[in-house]
């Protein structure tokens, strides 16, 4: 699964680690987060993350 980073601040979504504290469980990619995910850093939409 490939890894996105936030075009904002830099946060690396990694698939393996998922975000555990918003509720997101290791081994979810990228596309299966809900569409309100948001980056846990600077609170940026998936539309502003880019494939690493």
């Amino acid at each position: 699964m490939d890894k996105y980073v936030c075009d904002l601040c830099g946060y690396v979504y990694d698939p393996a680690e998922g975000d555990a504290d918003n509720g997101i469980d290791a081994g979810t990619s990228f596309e299966d987060l809900p569409e309100d995910w948001a980056c846990p850093i600077c609170g940026a939409g998936k539309e502003d993350f880019s494939k690493e």
